[in-house]
C-alpha cells in the first residue's frame, strides 16, 4: 500500500477500497487480536485479547484491514459471519502507511487503532518476529459463534458496554471456547499439564493453577471505572457489565457473563447468566437472582432501579422500581402470593395497567410490577405481597 499524505486521499482511498472490492460490506465488529496458543496444539487458540474493540464504528479502519490483506493475498470471504486471519509485519507496515496522515496522533484517544498497529509494530521491531500470535477478526454478522476470536470480541463487546446486555446472539460460546487451567491470567491446555504432570512437578515448575474454565475473570481483560469495586477477582465473569458505581462484596456474590448492572448497585449475592440488576439496587448477602436455566422457564429477569433484595432471598420473576424481597423469601413464577384486597388496591394505584382480581396470585402475575414488598408471615408461613412503603436508597459514601 502507497504511503497516503493528506486526509482527503485517505478518504478516497477507502471509498476505494469499499467500490472495488468484490462483495465488500462493513462489518459489525472487528479488531486486532494477540492468541494465546495451545501448548501441545500450536493451532488452537486458547485466548484472545482485544486492546481495540470496534463495535458498529471506525469503518475506515476496517477497510484498511480489509486491503492490507487482499495485498498478501488473503481474501475477506464477505459472506462469511466471522472471519480470522494472521497478521504480520507486512500488514502493519501497510496499515501505517495508509494512516499516516494521522500519525501525529498515534497517541491520542481519536484513533485508537492506529495506536495499536503502531505499538504493536514497534514491539516486533524491538523484539523480533511475533507472527502466528496476532491475528484480526471481523465480525460481519451477529451470528452463532464459532470461534475462540469471534467468542472473545463479542465477550469483550459486553463487558465494555460497546453492546447491551441481552442484546446479542451468544449462542455457541461454550462449544467455542475450551475448557483449560488459568494460571496469572494465562490458559493452559488440560491435556498438556496430564502428559508432563511428571516432569513438571520433578523440575517443581508445575503451574500453580487458579481455577479451571472456559472463561477467563474480568478484571483479566477489563479496566473498570474509577468508583466501580470489585474486592474479589473471582467473583465477576468476562463477559459481564458492571456500570460504574457497582460494588461488588466478597463471599457469596457472583456476576456471571451477559449478566450485570445498569447503574450504581450493591452486589453481595448472585446476579445469573441474563440477569439485570437497575441503578441503585442492592443485591443483599446471598441472594440469588435465577437465570434463564435456573427456573425461570427460560425469561431473563430484570430488576428495577432501588430494589432490595435481603439476604438469602431468591428472585425468580422481574422486578419493577421500588420492590422488596424479604430476607430468606424466594419468589418463582409459581409461587402462590396472597395479596389483601387493601393492599391489592394500593399496587393497582402505581401499576395502573395492573387490572387483576381475587387474593391469591402466582408470582408470574406480578412480574414487572412496581413497588412490591415480598414478604412471609414468621406465624403462618404465608407469602405476601404488599405496598412497598419505603424508597431503597444507597449509602453514597460507599459507591
Amino acid at each position: 500500500m502507497q504511503i497516503i499524505e493528506t486526509a482527503d486521499a485517505f478518504k478516497a482511498l477507502i471509498k476505494d477500497i469499499k467500490t472495488t472490492t468484490p462483495g465488500y460490506r462493513d462489518p459489525l465488529a472487528f479488531g486486532i487480536t494477540r492468541v494465546d496458543l495451545g501448548q501441545l496444539n500450536v493451532e488452537k487458540s486458547l485466548q484472545a485479547t482485544y486492546p481495540v474493540v470496534n463495535w458498529d464504528e471506525n469503518f475506515g479502519s476496517a477497510a484498511i484491514f480489509i486491503r492490507a490483506l487482499d495485498e498478501q493475498g488473503i481474501k475477506v470471504d464477505f459472506h462469511k459471519s466471522e472471519v480470522v486471519c494472521h497478521i504480520n509485519t507486512q500488514f502493519l507496515r501497510a496499515c501505517l502507511a495508509a494512516f499516516t496522515p494521522y500519525s501525529d496522533e498515534a497517541h491520542g484517544d481519536a484513533h485508537k487503532n492506529i495506536q495499536v498497529v503502531s505499538a504493536l509494530y514497534s514491539q516486533i521491531m524491538s523484539s523480533g518476529s511475533l507472527e502466528g500470535e496476532f491475528k484480526v477478526t471481523f465480525l460481519f454478522d451477529d451470528a452463532d459463534v464459532e470461534s475462540v476470536e469471534a467468542a472473545y470480541l463479542k465477550l469483550y463487546a459486553l463487558s465494555q458496554a460497546k453492546v447491551g446486555l441481552r442484546e446479542i446472539n451468544l449462542n455457541g460460546v461454550f462449544g467455542a471456547l475450551p475448557n483449560v487451567a488459568w494460571s496469572a491470567g494465562q490458559p493452559i491446555e488440560l491435556e498438556y499439564l496430564r502428559e508432563f504432570e511428571i516432569e513438571l512437578k520433578l523440575a517443581n515448575e508445575y503451574p500453580h493453577i487458579d481455577f479451571v474454565d472456559k472463561f477467563p475473570r474480568f478484571l483479566g481483560h477489563i479496566i473498570p471505572s474509577d468508583n466501580t469495586r470489585i474486592l474479589d477477582t473471582s467473583k465477576v465473569r468476562f463477559g459481564a457489565q458492571l456500570a460504574a458505581g457497582t460494588t461488588v462484596m466478597p463471599g457469596a456474590s457472583y456476576i456471571n457473563f451477559n449478566a450485570g448492572t445498569t447503574g450504581v448497585s450493591m452486589v453481595e449475592g448472585r446476579i445469573s447468566s441474563s440477569a439485570i440488576v437497575g441503578d441503585g439496587s442492592d443485591i443483599g448477602g446471598g441472594a440469588s437472582i435465577l437465570g434463564v436455566l435456573s427456573g425461570t422457564d427460560g425469561n431473563p429477569i430484570s430488576i428495577g432501579k432501588n430494589c432490595l433484595l435481603g439476604a438469602n432471598s431468591v428472585c425468580g420473576i422481574p422486578l419493577g422500581d421500588g420492590c422488596i424481597i424479604d430476607a430468606g423469601v424466594a419468589i418463582l413464577e409459581g409461587t402462590k402470593i396472597a395479596i389483601y384486597p387493601e393492599e391489592l388496591k394500593k399496587l393497582m394505584d402505581v401499576n395502573t395497567n395492573m387490572n387483576m382480581q381475587g387474593e391469591i396470585f402466582k408470582g408470574k402475575q406480578l412480574a414487572g410490577l412496581y413497588g412490591v414488598h415480598y414478604r412471609q408471615n414468621s406465624m403462618t408461613g404465608e407469602i405476601t405481597a404488599s405496598r412497598s412503603t419505603r424508597e431503597i436508597k444507597l449509602n453514597a459514601d460507599l459507591h
